[in-house]
């Protein structure tokens, strides 16, 4: 795994959005950052069901993401699908440090 430093802070990732999702693109990568109450979460910026960009949904009151298109939920620390279809959400490490926040790919 490489780290990739993505930003300075929080604020400078999230400050144009306001449901707290925003997409990047990091190593030829599009990664969808989440920050909810429970921290600061990476994960594959398009749902395995059928590929809604999930920086178009939301966080719903348990810290999942939700996707757009059909409301599949997955929990962004593991990527299971809490809603009860089966599917696997990619998720990446994401660090918070001195220099600034990092993805892991």
């Amino acid at each position: 795994m490489i780290w990739h430093k993505i930003a300075e802070s929080r604020i400078e990732l999230f400050s144009d959005t306001s449901n707290n999702l925003v997409e990047i693109e990091v190593a030829g990568k599009k990664v969808c950052l989440v920050n909810n109450h429970e921290g600061l979460f990476g994960c594959n910026a398009r749902c395995p069901h059928a590929g809604g960009k999930m920086v178009d949904g939301y966080i719903d009151a348990l810290g999942n993401i939700v996707c757009p298109l059909h409301r599949y939920k997955f929990d962004i620390q593991k990527g299971r699908n809490t809603s009860g279809e089966g599917y696997f959400l990619k998720t990446y490490p994401i660090e918070e440090r001195e220099e600034g926040i990092f993805v892991g790919i």
